[in-house]
């Protein structure tokens, strides 16, 4: 089994394949996100049957990474295919959630940094990230995705103006972008399914 690890205040936390088997204790990290936050512009909680075959689906392909602390699921991390047609096959999006009382302790940079060594191993070179982003002070929003991305190098591409309607109120939607290896004219094929933590 694939496992790399890093130690941090909450302890040591374990880098893992995430598996159909853990999509209970994935979806109670991300279902604070759909209830509380405009970070999802999903409306309602998936179902686990939903949940699991997204995590199916993308993890066919794509790395799909749990982090593990104490033996519980604190945070999880993924990519899926930016757009379905064959020239984007070198460029993802990639989506993070960590559990509500696990942010600002160094886990979300550790969980990017497995994903982002999972992604070029397989070949992938953009990696992009859609942001909910509140044009100011917000309840259900905070900016700290843009702020995270924004510190791990990505950088601002792109705003859609209030493209996002929940809780009552617009939201803009906005895409960071960072290069993970340089664009050739001959690329290597994309290893897709193929990668390693």
């Amino acid at each position: 089994m694939s496992v790399k690890y890093v130690d941090l205040k909450m302890g040591r936390v374990e880098f893992l394949r995430a598996t159909v088997e853990d999509a209970g204790e994935l979806l109670k990290v991300y279902a604070p996100y759909v209830e509380k936050t405009a970070v999802s512009f999903e409306y309602e909680v998936p179902s686990l049957e939903e949940f699991s075959s997204r995590i199916s689906n993308i993890s066919s392909k794509y790395p799909y990474i749990k982090a593990v602390c104490n033996g519980e699921i604190v945070g999880y991390a993924y990519a899926t295919a930016f757009k379905g047609r064959k020239a984007y096959d070198h460029s993802v999006e990639s989506t993070i959630y960590l559990k509500e009382d696990k942010r600002g302790e160094g886990l979300g940079v550790a969980l990017y940094e497995v994903l982002t060594e999972a992604l070029k191993g397989m070949g992938i070179i953009n990696m992009n990230a859609c942001i909910a982003y509140a044009k100011e002070n917000d309840p259900h929003l905070t900016n700290a995705s843009h702020l995270f991305h924004k510190k791990l190098g990505f950088e601002l591409v792109g705003t859609f103006h209030n493209s996002g309607f929940k809780f009552d109120r617009w939201y803009d939607m906005i895409w960071m972008e960072k290069m993970l290896a340089k664009h050739t004219d001959k690329p290597e094929p994309v290893k897709f399914g193929q990668w390693t933590i």
